[in-house]
């Protein structure tokens, strides 16, 4: 390794360990006013239950009871307290995820494209982000991982894992009732409960929810809602509790039936004028078939036996299954011109094995994973043309995707001592990707799959069945130091990958002589090297606790899936534009906390929060300018990666009424905010704040409770995602003046916001 790599790692590192020291102690997430020891927390971020203070991995783990007195909603409310993660909604959707974590992440939901955050529910992996935004109820807790995870959770971990923990059922009947009513008639309704049959050994129980909300806006065309919210969920177990062994059974279901989520559009149309709406949640899209629906449902069994006081074996199987048909107005404007119907419909077999003992001071884990899964996308753009005549062509994809994968892996712990200890595994994947991707233009109203003639024009544009078949060993090791029980110091290097695919947006009759189609358009898979050194202490008999990461990855074969305005058949349409164009470098470091300022009869006063910062830079980005490979890298950026992010909150917890009253307020902030590697003046997010406050009683025994939130307090307007088809400098990205139309007649520049100001009060009464 060169001397000045070492160098700048050593001063990053160097950086991360003094910020331990000198920021104030207004840290972790992962605590309530009333928590009393936050590395006590018990997670399994390593596949065994561990303190959150003694794992040694940058992690931030949020128990349910702290999720509901902070009064989250969803997975993606984490964003706004643990550092260097974004999640949210994608683009015109309520259900779908976009994930990054420490820059590495994917917002295309198209099949062909992984995801390079791992989403975990109940330790099942979640293969696509459709269905993915997890609405909160009956969770234990929520477990926050970052950095590669390649060795234990396995491909498409790169940027990291996140973990919803659902509750195991206690040995005595409980129901429990939730009410939500709040701004934008938000009415919700929660109901969850267990009971045991006989002696306790089987248990049995569910939950229902029902999550409902107006539009912050309407769509003037269709008359409809515009970011509203209308979802189904349940979920049923059955739990076996034996002596040495646990059985649980659980069933899922979601039903989002919300209103297609149209965007604003930030310039008036170019051919008819049609002004810039004034609110910014309102639109003027058209295209509203077909209606927007997602449907999903799983089936999971995990067993987990003791047969010794040494040995655990456990067994994770597990079906899904998810369909979703959406429309998507590209131009957010009445007429039908990059219109987009889509059809998503995905399900995934999984089947893991493992094999947990201890031999004295060695510690391991032996396991391997089995996935199938098969993900079809139907999709077509909706185009009016000039050429050879007026007319409107509708550009048809058909990619269906399948994936088989085999991994196996191991994780061996050895205590040279009670406070030295090194940790070493890998994980060896073989990855299959087989698709069929059918591009069809065809005229008038488009494919029969929406509803159209289906009159082709001319032949098809990509045509073809391919297989392609990655191996990978992805290692991991370790160096753990614990000068004390509430002090644990440690050094990691770890290795990620995310799988190859084939474009399903590509044109495959442009493959040069001698090359396939399925060639043409496959890619490679991604890889990431980590490095993180890290502590977490304890501190003032245990008043303080504080936990710090300083990070460095070198990112390569990096993945860079979009699509551009092009000529194909001598039409004007779009083309995917997929290659393992990118290399990248993050470094960071991240800090979380809590301070107790005053811990008395009186009451207690907390303060918590996280800062995170990362220097994310492409250090190569090739494309593909006038038929010649150009490095870009000095204008791309890392997309949805603020260089800064981070929190603070301060709670007062007191006796009132036999009970405890909390009273809290909090702030998170993000620095500017690329939407793509192509920077955007019209779509990027500059720095902003978010405000919340909240009140919250507690009644004795916690019969009862009322809390009272107010989020957005300041009403900020914040981009969180959009769609941009504008001519540019093919080199620096530049929007042409005056701004051009490249794909439609109208043009696209086309934003998505974050939540506005709302106020919400809930109830829960425990039985």
């Amino acid at each position: 390794m060169p001397a000045h790599t070492l160098l700048c790692r050593a001063s990053l590192v160097a950086s991360a360990l003094a910020g331990f020291y000198s920021i104030p102690a207004y840290a972790q997430t992962a605590q309530d006013a009333a928590s009393t020891d936050e590395g006590a927390i018990v997670v399994t971020a390593r596949r065994r239950e561990e303190s959150l203070i003694d794992v040694p991995i940058a992690i931030t783990a949020l128990t349910g009871d702290q999720l509901a007195d902070r009064g989250a909603v969803d997975i993606t409310a984490l964003a706004e307290t643990v550092p260097n993660v974004t999640l949210e909604a994608s683009r015109a959707t309520n259900s779908t995820l976009t994930a990054f974590i420490r820059g590495i992440g994917q917002q295309d939901p198209v099949s062909g494209f992984e995801q390079g955050v791992g989403i975990y529910l109940d330790d099942v992996y979640l293969n696509r982000p459709q269905a993915a935004v997890l609405d909160i109820y009956d969770v234990e807790r929520i477990e926050v991982l970052r950095g590669p995870q390649g060795t234990l959770y396995g491909r498409n971990t790169v940027g990291g894992a996140v973990k919803y923990v659902t509750r195991r059922m206690p040995n005595e009947a409980q129901l429990s009732v939730r009410g939500t009513f709040g701004s934008y008639s938000q009415a919700d309704g929660v109901v969850s409960g267990s009971v045991p049959v006989g002696d306790g050994t089987i248990r049995i129980g569910g939950a229902l929810a029902r999550l409902t909300r107006d539009g912050f806006g309407k769509n003037l065309t269709t008359g409809l809602d515009n970011y509203d919210k209308d979802v189904w969920a349940g979920r049923g177990t059955l739990e076996i509790h034996g002596s040495d062994i646990f059985v649980r059974l659980a069933a899922d279901v979601t039903h989002d039936k919300s209103n297609p989520r149209g965007g604003h559009r930030l310039i008036p149309g170019m051919l008819s004028g049609t002004p810039v709406l004034s609110n910014v949640y309102d639109t003027q899209g058209g295209l509203n078939n077909p209606k927007q629906d997602v449907k999903a449902w799983g089936l999971s069994m995990f067993v987990e036996a003791n047969p010794s006081d040494a040995v655990t074996l456990r067994s994770i199987t597990s079906f899904r299954k998810d369909d979703s048909t959406t429309p998507i107005d590209f131009d957010a404007l009445p007429s039908v011109d990059v219109d987009v119907p889509g059809i998503y419909r995905n399900k995934q077999f999984s089947q893991e094995l493992q094999v947990l003992f201890t031999a004295g001071k060695l510690n391991g884990l032996v396991g391997a994973y089995y996935l199938n899964a098969t993900a079809l996308t139907q999709f077509e753009v909706q185009l009016h043309t000039t050429y050879p005549a007026p007319y409107l062509l509708a550009a048809y994809t058909n990619a269906d995707i399948g994936t088989e994968t085999l991994a196996g892996f191991a994780d061996f712990t050895y205590d040279f001592s009670d406070q030295l200890s090194l940790s070493v595994g890998g994980r060896y994947t073989w990855d299959q990707r087989d698709g069929y991707i059918l591009r069809q233009n065809y005229l008038g109203g488009g494919s029969t799959v929406f509803g159209g003639l289906g009159i082709p024009f001319g032949s098809p544009s990509t045509n073809f069945r391919g297989k392609s078949t990655f191996k990978k060993f992805t290692p991991k090791a370790t160096l753990t130091f614990k000068p004390d029980s509430d002090t644990t110091l440690y050094a990691s290097y770890s290795q990620g990958f995310k799988g190859g695919g084939f474009d399903p947006r590509g044109v495959g009759v442009s493959a040069p002589a001698g090359v396939s189609q399925a060639e043409f358009l496959s890619f490679k898979p991604e890889k990431v090297n980590s490095y993180e050194i890290g502590a977490k202490a304890n501190l003032f008999d245990r008043r303080v606790y504080v936990a710090v990461a300083g990070f460095y990855m070198d990112y390569t074969d990096v993945q860079i899936p979009g699509s551009v305005a092009c000529f194909a058949g001598g039409i004007n349409t779009f083309c995917g534009v997929v290659s393992n164009a990118g290399k990248a470098r993050m470094q960071g470091f991240e800090f979380e906390g809590r301070a107790k300022l005053i811990d008395s009869d009186a009451g207690t006063l907390t303060l918590s929060g996280s800062l995170g910062y990362i220097d994310a830079k492409y250090t190569k980005y090739i494309t593909n300018i006038a038929n010649t490979p150009t490095d870009v890298a000095p204008f791309r950026h890392v997309q949805n990666t603020p260089k800064w992010s981070g929190s603070a909150n301060i709670d007062w917890t007191m006796p009132f009424n036999d009970g405890s009253l909390s009273i809290g307020g909090g702030m998170s902030f993000k620095s500017k905010t690329y939407q793509f590697e192509i920077a955007n003046p019209y779509l990027d997010q500059p720095a902003y704040q978010l405000f919340d406050a909240s009140i919250v009683f507690h009644a004795p025994n916690n019969a009862w409770s009322v809390g009272l939130y107010g989020k957005n307090l300041t009403d900020e307007r914040y981009k969180t995602s959009g769609y941009t088809y504008v001519g540019i400098n093919p080199t620096t990205g530049a929007i042409n003046t005056p701004i051009t139309s490249s794909l439609g007649k109208e043009g696209v520049l086309t934003v998505f916001y974050g939540n506005p100001r709302q106020f919400f009060i809930t109830g829960t009464i425990n039985f």
